[in-house]
């Protein structure tokens, strides 16, 4: 059964719409996938993500981690970033709990989009960090919001939650929208060669928390 629900923000009405809900078997374990729509946005086109549930998420602040699209390191198996291993470290931790879930964003190279994320990597080849090629394309170094996943869990029912992350961005937008962060859980894996410049300057210019 489709749920429709209207959430607010203080800067604009906006609607979370679930528009999707299957059964979703992983070799992680079983899931419920969920496909959500936040209508409307700015450029008019809406943003739309997914969320896997597993197990009872309200008996206790499930595990919650709020993933952005990687064609490149999900699917491909890129060393230059670690997001393929943080997306697997996030499911084997939701998996060992029984419980948990993983919001998925349709925000490919923090929002810039698939070509400009190329684009960044030719730049990013002649010497230039992520932040530094984001910029010399004319994007900020990170173009997301994390609103839409705010609203998801409102629309699951979640109100507090332990977050597998280490961007404080994150945090602060999931508070700010009356999400309650009980724990920030760690989400650092063991960098590739390729992938320790691209995790300094996360660390170093993004204020991203490392041990």
């Amino acid at each position: 059964m489709a749920l429709s629900l209207h959430l607010y923000n203080k800067s604009v009405s906006t609607a979370a719409e679930q528009v999707a809900s299957a059964d979703f078997p992983t070799r992680w374990g079983k899931f419920r996938i969920y496909g959500f729509r936040l209508n409307p946005v700015a450029n008019g086109k809406p943003e739309e993500a997914v969320a896997l549930v597993m197990g009872d998420v309200h008996a206790s602040p499930p595990l919650v981690r709020i993933h952005s699209q990687c064609l490149t390191g999900d699917v491909f198996g890129s060393l230059r970033c670690d997001c393929r291993q943080q997306l697997e470290m996030s499911l084997t931790m939701i998996a060992g709990e029984g419980a948990g879930i993983l919001l998925y964003e349709q925000q490919e190279g923090r929002g810039i989009g698939l070509m400009p994320k190329l684009q960044a990597y030719a730049l990013q080849d002649s010497g230039l960090d992520t932040v530094e090629a984001n910029e010399q394309l004319g994007f900020k170094a990170d173009h997301r919001e994390f609103i839409l996943p705010a609203k998801i869990l409102t629309a699951l029912g979640v109100e507090r939650v332990r977050l597998m992350s280490n961007n404080p961005d994150k945090v602060a937008a999931l508070e700010h929208a009356g999400i309650e962060v009980v724990e920030r859980v760690p989400c650092e894996v063991k960098p590739s060669e390729h992938a320790e410049e691209y995790l300094r300057t996360k660390k170093e210019k993004m204020g991203h928390l490392f041990t």
